[in-house]
């Protein structure tokens, strides 16, 4: 099968399987994997933080910062189809005890503005606004990226009104890789930061917090409270380890796939709104003689995976098990309704 409903679906290479192998291993919970610990200094360093933590999934690192960051009775800013508030289980409202405040941005993304005009008044009827959440890049906004100056003026008006400022990067690299950025610039920027391992970098599971010491160090505790303690981790690191060093700039492969698939489908008479393609995520609306439901039945007949996220729209994820063949037999396909 050619699997475009995820970059989730990843697996690893021959060579991240040996890394995790040859891993030297500890207890996690007790500070002793050595890998682990290698992880989180790499990750830290790179974005120039001072510290991070291991989890299992972004849920999981997402749910942790928000918590770390807001109390009780709290309000959490962020747009409308953003991961933390559509694709989390309420996680927000079970584990934070927060109201969310969702805004309705353009393609995942919101502005300076919008984020002034939703920030509650000193007033004990209102919830308190505490924090605000980002998601770059923006899955339901088809891949979208921030522009970097928007988020250090959303970054000015948290300063202003003391509020602390997440970002959920579970896609980060494929912004940094499309609009050639540093992680540094995000670090300088941002409270703390979610990156997901095991998406387009390739690794089986895991993602990792970054953040202050202290931050870090009270996010520790509340991954032992969500049962997030690890033991042998290492094996798992090893494979973030390898990631980190080998798959960051091979995103950019994903992007061209990711064009040359928009380019393809833009040319049928069923093809509605595309979203504008600037990373490894396609959206496009589906109408006219097929559905979402039909058009994904029969690419599943030829072996090609996609996933039909809503009655009009269907989504196409690249990520390194996509080779140029199975794009251009995806093509073929889609040139042939």
């Amino acid at each position: 099968m050619i699997e475009y409903r995820s970059d989730t679906f990843t697996k690893p290479t021959a060579a991240m399987f040996e890394a995790m192998f040859k891993a030297e291993v500890g207890d996690d919970v007790f500070g002793e994997d050595p890998t682990v610990n290698r992880l989180e200094a790499m990750a830290a360093d790179m974005f120039g933080m001072e510290a991070s933590i291991f989890c299992p999934t972004g849920t999981m690192t997402n749910q942790i910062a928000i918590k770390c960051h807001t109390q009780p009775g709290d309000e959490v800013i962020c747009d409308q189809v953003s991961h933390v508030y559509v694709y989390e289980g309420g996680g927000i409202a079970f584990n934070s005890g927060c109201s969310i405040q969702p805004v309705k941005g353009n393609r995942g993304q919101i502005t300076a503005e919008q984020v002034i005009e939703f920030i509650n008044p000193d007033d004990i009827h209102k919830p308190r606004t505490s924090l605000v959440s980002l998601e770059n890049t923006a899955n339901r906004g088809g891949g979208s990226c921030y522009n970097f100056a928007e988020i250090e003026r959303i970054k000015d008006v948290c300063l202003e009104h003391n509020l602390a400022l997440h970002l959920d990067g579970a896609r980060l690299f494929n912004a940094i890789v499309a609009k050639g950025e540093k992680p540094t610039q995000y670090g300088k920027t941002f409270d703390s930061i979610s990156i997901c391992l095991s998406k387009g970098l390739g690794t089986p599971v895991g993602s990792v917090l970054i953040g202050k010491k202290d931050f870090i160090k009270k996010a520790r505790r509340i991954r032992k409270v969500l049962g997030g303690g690890w033991r042998q981790a290492g094996y798992m690191a090893a494979a973030g380890v390898y990631a980190l060093e080998n798959n960051i700039d091979r995103l950019a492969e994903d992007h061209r796939h990711a064009a040359m698939l928009a380019e393809a489908v833009g040319k049928k008479d069923f093809t509605g709104t595309i979203f504008p393609v600037e990373t490894n995520i396609l959206i496009f609306e589906v109408k006219g003689r097929l559905t979402p439901i039909t058009f994904t039945k029969k690419l599943s007949e030829q072996g090609i995976r996609v996933l039909n996220i809503s009655k009009t729209q269907v989504r196409m994820v690249l990520h390194l098990d996509i080779s140029e063949e199975m794009v251009q037999k995806t093509i073929e396909a889609i040139k042939a309704f």
